[in-house]
């Protein structure tokens, strides 16, 4: 098959992973999630190689106290959100990062972070940081390998031939370890 869903007309492959405040008891409502990470490389699109890469905490305000589920699944510990910036200012810092990059497509492992992304501009009064489209690599990634089923990011990983690098669900490793998937399929690696 061809590897013409993955690959893009854009530069780069702006890779985003987000964490964000959670709870598996329902203390945190699905509509109250807020961004507490985020991660991110600008991968190449026509090398594919990583040219640099960006991490921020963010300071929830809805839910300002992690739950102990939030901090064990993301390995984000309280002091690390209590010291970060809020939300407008985390992103006016990625904007800052990532508009040195020209031509570069928002990518990411489904379709949660373009939604969380959309929920907390929306709550914070915050535009949306993104000047291009979207792409769902996650969806991409199963119509390219012709897979019954979408895989996440550590079988999807596996399913190439790689081990997962780094702390699963932290927003840097995971960004990092989606570009290796990239990097691979795309069989520049």
């Amino acid at each position: 098959m061809s590897n013409s869903v993955l690959r893009i007309p854009n530069a780069f492959y702006l890779i985003i992973d987000l964490e964000a405040t959670c709870s598996d008891v329902g203390e945190v409502p699905r509509q109250e999630m807020e961004i507490i990470e985020i991660g991110a490389v600008m991968l190449d699109a026509r090398l594919f190689q990583i040219e640099a890469e960006f991490q921020t905490f963010i300071k929830p305000v809805r839910h300002p106290l992690l739950t102990d589920f939030c901090k064990e699944l993301t390995h984000i510990n309280q002091e690390d959100v209590n010291g970060a910036p809020v939300y407008a200012d985390a992103i006016e810092e990625l904007k800052k990062w990532m508009y040195e990059f020209d031509d570069a497509l928002f990518c990411s492992w489904g379709d949660y972070d373009r939604k969380q992304f959309e929920q907390d501009c929306a709550y914070h009064g915050v535009a949306y940081p993104f000047r291009s489209g979207h792409l769902n690599l996650k969806a991409a990634m199963a119509q390219h390998l012709v897979l019954p089923k979408k895989l996440g990011i550590g079988d999807a990983i596996r399913r190439v031939g790689l081990r997962f690098e780094g702390t699963a669900h932290r927003g840097i490793d995971d960004a990092r370890n989606i570009a290796r998937i990239v990097q691979q399929v795309l069989g520049t690696r």
